[in-house]
């Protein structure tokens, strides 16, 4: 409201201490914060590993005290432990892990919207969020069904995340060092949407003409177009937090080229395509999965090695195949730890990637892995 100040957060901890006391005596604390030892007995509060959960402001009640919410300081340390201990927790599976930084994370959107702090910490804070949410929902991979998580509220915590960051961007101005690569980090994770791509060619001249802009409007170009082979290309390239945000794009742009394929190859009597030409196409993880990926839309195949076009035979049910994206996601890690990938600003160089091997010196079809 127009001359009301919004306090500033003074709470030390991940999580007050009130919520861990009122949540260890109603039992509603997460495995993951529960502090060790305490097998037989009623669970204990970590106040080293218990975060606040996300709670909707109810109507009509004040706004928390000061006490309650964490600084945008502290708020950064807690985004920072949960990329480096919760998001490769070994003792929860991928979508629980998932599930549970998605909340925390909502939690920290919070705490910066009811508190009054500056818009360049607000940004530094909101940007490491966002980095970690898309890295732990891009690492839920193929079995991302196999535990308690809901994708579709992922998909909308991820829009929220770049919402609120835009609107930070929006109200400051800037400077902010990572705003082209979240700009960019957006339109990838939106490819294909018009409204994204009119959102970004808004944006102020200098900043599209950066290398991580550049790349992304490239990407989404590419996809746009149906150039199947430029697209993948530069998908080889992004580094990891831009594969993160397009993965969940990989499987669609790898049926509409096996479509291409199909209508540009299909013949009555069938024709065979080694599957390494695709493995090298469509940036594929190997032979395994160019065989799971024509299984998928009823491709015959002949012996191991190929794959036989043949009219009549393709089809399309379901959600493509999602994949498991190592070559285009999880090696361009290349060591280092997410908390270092969140924490720092991406670099402008691209990830070159050799031509993949499994392709053995396979040539085009007429008219198709043909790029500009």
């Amino acid at each position: 409201m127009p001359g009301c100040e919004l306090p500033l957060g003074i709470c030390p901890d991940m999580c007050p201490a009130a919520e861990r006391a009122e949540r260890e005596r109603e039992r509603r604390l997460h495995h993951l914060e529960v502090a060790p030892g305490c097998h037989g007995g009623p669970p204990r509060a970590d106040p080293q590993r218990t975060v606040k959960e996300y709670r909707r402001p109810a109507a009509g009640k004040p706004p928390p005290p000061p006490t309650q919410l964490r600084p945008p300081s502290v708020l950064l340390a807690t985004v920072r432990y949960l990329a480096s201990q919760v998001a490769d927790s070994a003792g929860a599976c991928r979508a629980e892990v998932a599930s549970f930084v998605a909340d925390r994370l909502r939690a920290v959107r919070l705490d910066l919207a009811l508190q009054g702090a500056g818009h360049a910490e607000v940004a530094v804070v909101l940007e490491a969020a966002l980095a970690t949410l898309l890295a732990v929902v891009a690492r839920l991979g193929p079995d991302g069904a196999r535990g308690p998580v809901d994708a579709v509220l992922l998909q909308t915590q991820v829009q929220e995340s770049f919402g609120s960051l835009r609107r930070c961007y929006a109200k400051s101005g800037g400077p902010h060092p990572r705003q082209a690569t979240f700009q960019g980090l957006f339109l990838l994770y939106n490819l294909g949407s018009t409204e994204a791509l009119c959102e970004v060619l808004q944006l102020p001249a200098t900043l599209r003409a950066s290398p991580a802009l550049r790349m992304a409007l490239a990407v989404d170009s590419a996809f746009r177009e149906g150039n199947t082979a430029r697209l993948f290309r530069l998908l080889r390239t992004l580094p990891y937090l831009q594969s993160c945000a397009v993965q969940g794009h990989v499987g669609h742009a790898r049926r509409l080229a096996l479509a291409r394929l199909t209508r540009a190859l299909s013949t009555p009597k069938g024709q065979i395509l080694p599957l390494g030409f695709m493995v090298h196409l469509l940036a594929l993880d190997g032979l395994h999965e160019a065989r799971d990926l024509c299984q998928a839309h009823r491709l015959p195949l002949d012996g191991e090695e190929r794959v036989v076009f043949l009219r009549g035979h393709y089809a399309e049910e379901g959600l493509p195949p999602a994949g498991t994206c190592h070559a285009l996601v999880g090696s361009k890690l290349q060591g280092r730890t997410l908390e270092e990938v969140v924490m720092t600003e991406e670099e402008d160089e691209v990830v070159h990637r050799p031509v993949s091997p499994a392709c053995g010196g396979c040539t085009s079809p007429r008219g198709l892995g043909q790029s500009n």
